[in-house]
């Protein structure tokens, strides 16, 4: 019987080999970039070894349990994930205290054991609850038409908002922007007509265009009459061009760019880094790989992000329940942005935003996040069976 399979037959070893080179890459790139000097004494391989040992539990305990346990549970964890958000609102801010600003932003519960971002798990919360409402909402409505696609977007928007506007308050634009990626992919995923999905996505198209001519003739209105901050108009003007201000809002984008064409083909060799890049163990962890490991190396880590999505992508495919399918999908979305959003930001394809580097960017927050996020692709992987045959079929 299928439901029988033992352990090693129902684990994904894929996935998780997968995430091993991942671990191995992370800890090579990061102690490299602690040579620096900028970090004093702190060991950070040592800090990311410790948080892949949470993550492993956090996938571990995960896996144990159901997705039709995470269905029941999706708006319960959501409701969660948004009290978190607001408790930070009101922690108080001073250096050293619980909701210290970090960069500008109150984006950190500022604890003993780490500065810890609950927007990061909020993201997988809101992918279970939107999948939960997506497929209630086809089971409510079998019959789909473009009055219920258009209620189904309004609740998906409305799931949206809350977590959405508390982030955008912090202020928080990477992980903003995140959270809009995963909601696109959800209505894609769910089926909304495309002649709803057209017009919003060239309007969004539109709007962002028009934000970015705003930022660059209209200064004075955004910040007088919209509130948006010197700092944030500051990183449109760095990427479009960075050399005009290279002593300010330019300098990372400048050094990384510098970083990642110095390591030319073959790179420089590990530990052999001659550019100086502030805080290259977090965000900027693509500039140490790309200088020392070049061209070879760069894409051997983006070809790796590759077999990554494909490995997901081919689970989604397989998995009957639409619940799952729409978790799986979420979750893709969250990692391809990512991604993509880190890696063009360090070459300038994208203004940078401050979102790390998926399973290779320091960082416990984000590698729990991603963890609990992964541990859900375990979970619906390994309860797979159950979902395929029926309790006849298990009989025969």
């Amino acid at each position: 019987m299928e439901h029988n399979r033992n352990f090693a037959e129902r684990f994904d070893w894929k996935l998780a080999a997968i995430l091993i080179t991942f671990l191995i890459i992370s800890l090579l790139a990061i102690s490299s970039a602690q040579t620096t000097g900028q970090y004093g004494e702190t060991n950070f391989v040592i800090k990311q070894l410790q948080w892949y040992f949470i993550g492993a539990f956090i996938i571990a305990f995960v896996m144990y349990f159901e997705p039709e346990q995470y269905k029941k549970m999706s708006w319960y964890l959501y409701g969660f994930g948004i009290f978190l958000l607001v408790l930070l609102i009101f922690m108080p801010e001073g250096q050293g205290q619980i909701g210290e600003p970090k960069n500008g932003a109150k984006s950190w519960y500022n604890l003993p054991i780490g500065s810890i971002q609950p927007s990061e798990f909020m993201k997988t919360f809101y992918i279970l609850a939107a999948a939960k409402l997506i497929s209630t909402h086809h089971e409510q409505f079998p019959n789909k038409t473009i009055k219920t696609d258009f209620l189904l977007l309004g609740k998906i928007g409305l799931t949206l908002l809350v977590p959405l506007a508390l982030i955008m308050q912090q202020p928080d634009l990477g992980s903003s922007l995140v959270f809009i990626a995963i909601t696109v992919a959800l209505v894609i995923v769910a089926g909304i007509s495309w002649k709803i999905i057209v017009p919003i996505l060239a309007g969004g198209a539109g709007l962002a265009g028009t934000i970015l001519m705003m930022a660059i003739y209209m200064q004075d209105f955004l910040a007088k009459y919209l509130g948006v901050k010197s700092y944030q108009l500051g990183r449109i003007y760095s990427w479009l061009d960075p050399y005009s201000y290279a002593d300010k809002d330019g300098y990372h984008l400048i050094t990384s760019l510098n970083a990642i064409g110095s390591g030319e083909i073959f790179g420089k060799g590990y530990m052999n880094r001659e550019v100086y890049v502030a805080e290259n163990h977090t965000d900027f962890i693509f500039s140490v790989i790309g200088e020392e490991w070049g061209f070879i190396g760069a894409s051997f880590v983006i070809c790796l992000y590759f077999l990554l999505i494909y490995h997901l992508t081919k689970i989604t495919l397989t998995l009957k329940d639409p619940f799952c399918t729409y978790v799986c999908a979420g979750i893709i979305a969250m990692i391809t942005f990512h991604v993509f959003e880190n890696i063009g930001m360090t070459i300038q394809l994208l203004p940078i935003t401050g979102i790390p580097l998926p399973f290779i960017s320091y960082g416990g927050s984000s590698l729990m996040g991603n963890a609990l996020a992964i541990g859900l692709v375990f979970s619906m992987k390994y309860h797979y069976r159950k979902y395929m045959f029926s309790a006849n079929e298990d009989e025969l």
